[in-house]
């Protein structure tokens, strides 16, 4: 046995005896004395069947990167949430978790309050966390941790990333997605580790059921080389053999190679193999732990005293539970690397109403060929460029093109994670798919650790209104404004110079999710002398549409096709009832919510001076009523109504589709009409 085996073996049993104590525990957490029941938590939680295996990789991936002292940085990505006990355990034996949390210091009281905590860990809980070791990719969502990996090691010389995914993770259409789609990228060294334990959470998983021939067929085909190691009870030799294959596979990896490493065990070896007359060790049982009794049942109880002994905690730590001994030098040898967020080129000084370009290709090429040239920006996209009349943009070094939206959702937020810029764009019709994925890095985005990044921005375009039936659904829009997250932004410029300058602030802007829907065959322009408020405070009122002094009407619209057949009715509507119009564009629906939910909502004085004391309002949208109505949530107390998608009976010419659904001239008129009247009747 080599001495980094050696260490390795040390390192991996002290994280996973962490583990059980933390899933088990509430007391007497290094075995100083005999294990009775008070010990014991009441309802043992936690994921159980991962650990071993993932606790193996990491333990061996953290002293590769110490050896390699800082030639290359090693950084592990576990891609399982439901392997957090791990992550714990492993930040806890090697002090990164005291350094973020004092309470819970690499010592025998700091084991102590993380039992006790666990799984209700204040500020972490119990899945995987962007603020320890490890928990680099964000948004847990179980498929995405390879696509991430490879969005993140992207173009960055010196760092090879270690995804650790289950067998059950590769049974995903995104992971699935993401070992072909790995040729579209230039420059992405990642060392992916696929944890084959045989089972996902109920039952056997597909890669569990093949043989290692089959294993190697399979990957193979797909064009990367495998590496393959069996690891069966933990034993020196397979330390040593592992250890072996791991160089083996990174010297691969580093000289350009597709190399996968794939590690064979047993879901949850080490627990106890049988409890009673039910066999455990080769079962869906072990997915989380089997001793769910142990303080009132005395078989169990012994089992758990065992199972935590076999780890032989005494070899591993002092009597005040620091490491002793070869975990001492494993934690002093062991490197967790991230990653280091990358200088960034101050933004240029431009001025919004400058955008240039009377069309949306030009436009939007102008305005990302401009951020390309910095160096640290990069598009992902379906095969769809040309389709969305973006031809220059494609084959450009800095473009990446792959039919999967799931992968390139990750490849951007992998990217991102470093500090980098960039932008998915895509057909609304299809940006659903990217939904879970999406409101995953939402929710990890909040917490410390993965704050201040780059923007996730995402360009939607060609919606339903010009491709009718097929091709309409906002409903991720309606999805993200449901959130009530204040960092997530949608945006409906109303030209293509209001395009360009809304993505041309949100590739700079940090801490947001940007989505911004624009239509690809808008040519109408308006005039530009509001967009600096626009941008300011989210939308303005139009001058050159309205009306001087308090409104009868307002007409807000959101989006290109709601602003021009606002602009194409405001003159009927106001010869034919004789009122006062005032004309609104919104560009950040958000401003439209409360001002406790979203920090850009409208006050009650902001209200009244864009909207009118008393007017009724009529609001155009390119999305769904429903989104705006959850917004207002009844904070305009005066007649409104909202013109916006309805799902069609079937396809329709576009200009039937807008008649049908009153985004026209005779629809506002309508609309209109009927406001004012309910207006004074309410008056």
């Amino acid at each position: 046995m080599t001495e980094t085996a050696i260490l390795a073996d040390a390192l991996w049993r002290a994280t996973v005896y962490a583990s059980v104590c933390q899933i088990h525990l509430r007391d007497n957490v290094l075995l100083s004395e005999p294990l009775a029941a008070e010990h014991v938590k009441e309802r043992p939680a936690g994921h159980w069947g991962t650990v071993p295996g993932t606790a193996w990789a990491l333990s061996h991936v953290v002293l590769a990167a110490g050896q390699l002292d800082r030639r290359v940085d090693l950084v592990p990505l576990i891609g399982a949430g439901h392997a957090g006990v791990v992550q714990l355990a492993a930040s806890w034996v090697t002090g990164e978790l005291g350094n973020f949390y004092g309470l819970f210091g690499p010592n025998e009281e700091g084991l102590r309050q993380l039992a006790q905590a666990f799984p209700d860990v204040p500020g972490l809980g119990s899945e995987v966390a962007p603020t320890l070791p490890a928990g680099g990719f964000l948004g847990g969502r179980l498929g995405g941790c390879l696509p991430f990996a490879q969005g993140a090691a992207l173009d960055a010389p010196g760092r090879v990333v270690v995804p650790i995914i289950g067998d059950g993770e590769c049974e995903t259409p995104t992971t699935s997605a993401s070992w072909l789609g790995h040729r579209a990228l230039d420059a992405a060294t990642v060392l992916p580790i696929v944890h084959v334990n045989g089972f996902r959470m109920g039952g056997r998983s597909v890669l569990g059921e093949m043989s290692d021939n089959e294993l190697h067929a399979y990957f193979n085909g797909l064009g990367w080389a495998v590496r393959l190691v069996h690891v069966v009870t933990g034993s020196a030799r397979e330390h040593t053999d592992f250890q072996m294959t791991f160089w083996d596979a990174l010297e691969g990896t580093l000289s350009g190679r597709r190399t996968a490493l794939v590690l064979r065990c047993v879901k949850g070896w080490g627990s106890p193999a049988s409890l009673g007359e039910h066999v455990l060790l080769g079962t869906s049982a072990l997915h989380k732990t089997p001793l769910v009794s142990p303080r009132t049942d005395p078989e169990q109880l012994a089992r758990l005293g065992h199972w935590l002994a076999s780890y032989r905690p005494a070899e591993l730590f002092h009597a005040d539970g620091r490491a002793r001994g070869d975990l001492a030098e494993a934690v002093a040898t062991a490197r967790w690397c991230s990653f280091p967020p990358a200088e960034r080129p101050a933004p240029e000084e431009k001025s919004l109403g400058n955008q240039g370009g009377g069309t949306f290709s030009e436009a939007v090429t102008g305005v990302v060929k401009q951020h390309a040239a910095r160096g640290d920006f990069r598009v992902f996209s379906p095969d769809e460029l040309s389709s969305n009349r973006l031809p220059d943009l494609v084959g450009e070094r800095w473009t990446h093109e792959l039919l999967a939206e799931e992968v390139l959702l990750e490849w951007l937020a992998g990217w991102t994670s470093s500090g980098r810029r960039g932008v998915v764009i895509s057909y609304e019709a299809f940006a659903p798919l990217m939904t879970s994925g999406l409101v995953s890095h939402i929710k990890q985005r909040q917490l410390v650790g993965a704050k201040h990044l780059p923007s996730l921005n995402l360009l939607l375009t060609s919606y339903g209104w010009h491709n009718v039936h097929s091709h309409g659904d906002p409903s991720l829009a309606t999805t993200l404004l449901g959130l009530r997250v204040p960092s997530v932004r949608v945006l409906t410029p109303a030209d293509p110079a209001r395009t360009a300058a809304a993505l041309d602030e949100a590739f700079d802007s940090v801490g947001k999710v940007n989505l911004v829907v624009a239509g690809k065959h808008t040519r109408t322009s308006h005039p530009m002398a509001t967009i600096e408020e626009e941008h300011e405070r989210g939308l303005a009122i139009w001058p050159h549409l309205s009306d001087d002094g308090e409104p009868d009407l307002t007409i807000v619209t959101a989006g290109d096709i709601p602003a021009a057949a606002a602009a194409d009715a405001v003159a009927h509507v106001r010869e034919r009832h004789g009122c006062r119009i005032r004309v609104v564009n919104l560009l950040d629906l958000a401003v439209l919510g409360s001002p406790q939910v979203w920090g850009s909502g409208l006050s009650a004085r902001e209200v009244e001076h864009y909207l009118g004391a008393h007017a009724a309002v009529l609001i155009l949208t390119l999305g769904h009523p429903a989104a705006i109505w959850g917004l207002l949530a009844g904070r305009l107390q005066r007649p409104v109504d909202i013109i916006g998608w309805q799902e069609s009976s079937g396809p329709l010419p576009q200009q039937f589709l807008a008649h049908r659904l009153g985004m026209d001239r005779a629809g506002v008129e309508q609309a209109a009409s009927l406001l004012l009247r309910t207006r004074e009747a309410v008056r």
